[in-house]
């Protein structure tokens, strides 16, 4: 079983693609960088050589992958992957908040129905951020 530790990338050989579409990454002749035959991405290696970078992105932080022997796995997490956790956090917070605000509220049907519509607006951003950071 590979070790889950990054390897040394070697410039001779060929990988499969971490962008996922089945492409394979070929070395790019004189040069430290590597070229998917999918996607058309270009991919440089790092200086320590544990890591490659993604040359031309459209994203506006760099993506980097350590090779661990058989997959590629992220190099650098980014808040993106927490914002599920974090988003529902907040959610609770809200919540646990008005049930402790909810004997002082005054008795009126609106103020309850818009603490309500509160709750279902935050929860709607929660899914539309969550759809954003990972949709493809």
């Amino acid at each position: 079983m590979p070790s889950p530790k990054a390897q040394k990338i070697d410039l001779n050989s060929d990988y499969p693609c971490p962008c996922g579409r089945r492409g394979r990454l070929m070395p790019i002749v004189l040069t430290e960088a590597f070229g998917c035959n999918k996607c058309q991405q270009i991919f440089v290696v790092e200086e320590n050589g544990h890591a490659i970078e993604q040359l031309s992105t459209t994203y506006p932080y760099k993506r980097s992958w350590h090779w661990t022997g058989s997959r590629w796995s992220k190099a650098y997490p980014r808040i993106r992957d927490s914002y599920l956790p974090v988003a529902l956090l907040i959610i609770v917070v809200v919540f646990v908040v008005g049930l402790f605000l909810a004997p002082n509220l005054p008795k009126e049907p609106h103020i309850i129905i818009g603490f309500i519509m509160g709750a279902v607006v935050a929860l709607m951003l929660i899914v539309l951020m969550y759809w954003l950071a990972y949709r493809r």
